[in-house]
């Protein structure tokens, strides 16, 4: 964990540890990994969005996510599964699922339900600060990952992203300013998503994802996150060629997911 982690990431983080040695209680390191390898293939998370995004269609991760730490519940009634089909008939590129309990209502096994019911790729959102959440995310069905670098260490980010690798899981890196956009970028990737919101304040800027394009290699896929709540937020960010969105709030509220989405990115 990085010293200067915001106050929210290390209550999370101080979670995480004790979630890990209670999980490695029921199924060891050694049997989860085993699991892990005897799995299904994955499926190309990164090439799903990068098939869009060559031809300038928009490339949307769509979030099952019931809650957050800065907004409360999002919603009551809450069926990942219709979720996810509702995503899927509308237009999703990928889906992102919450698997965290305590802070966002996830859990593991929506991920898995969810795994079941669509085709499409699934990245496992979730907090991973050790290689087992990995293995547990590939077990569950989960075809990418999201490393936050606020969270960890350089070489926590690449112990952990060597892991995804040798799994055949994507990465997304997540980052929040030009300094953790230059530490992630010691990484061999091929995306990264820039969260709008100051993890500090929770205050939220579109503005952050434009002033980090200039140091992003034009190889490397950008994924906005967070703040993308109308059509309007949308096309400020295609006028600066982003193309790719990871959002979950503005679809969470309305009545249904999929329609919303539809709605949002209809231009």
């Amino acid at each position: 964990m990085m010293t200067n982690t915001p106050d929210i990431l290390k209550k999370i983080i101080a979670r995480k540890e004790q979630e890990v040695i209670e999980c490695k209680k029921i199924i060891s390191f050694d049997q989860m990994m085993k699991k892990a390898y005897d799995d299904r293939e994955t499926v190309d998370f990164y090439q799903a969005l990068k098939d869009k995004v060559d031809l300038k269609q928009n490339a949307i991760i769509a979030e099952i996510k019931k809650a957050s730490p800065s907004k409360g519940v999002l919603r009551e009634n809450f069926n990942p599964v219709e979720i996810a089909k509702s995503y899927e008939a509308h237009g999703a590129a990928c889906l992102s699922v919450l698997t965290d309990k305590d802070f966002f209502q996830g859990d593991d096994q929506y991920l898995i339900d969810v795994r079941e019911a669509v085709s499409l790729p699934i990245l496992r959102k979730e907090f991973i600060i050790d290689p087992y959440q990995v293995l547990e995310a590939r077990v569950m069905g989960a075809d990418c990952i999201l490393l936050i670098a606020a969270c960890l260490s350089d070489g926590e980010m690449e112990i952990l992203a060597q892991h995804a690798m040798q799994l055949n899981m994507d990465i997304l890196v997540e980052v929040h300013n030009a300094e953790e956009l230059k530490r992630a970028l010691q990484l061999p990737l091929i995306m990264i998503g820039i969260n709008n919101r100051n993890l500090r304040t929770f205050d939220v800027s579109l503005q952050t994802t434009v002033d980090l394009l200039s140091d992003i290699k034009d190889d490397i896929l950008v994924i906005t996150e967070s703040g993308i709540l109308t059509s309007e937020n949308v096309a400020f960010m295609r006028e600066h060629d982003v193309y790719s969105f990871l959002v979950g709030e503005a679809f969470m509220r309305q009545d249904d997911p999929g329609v919303a989405l539809q709605e949002i990115f209809k231009g």
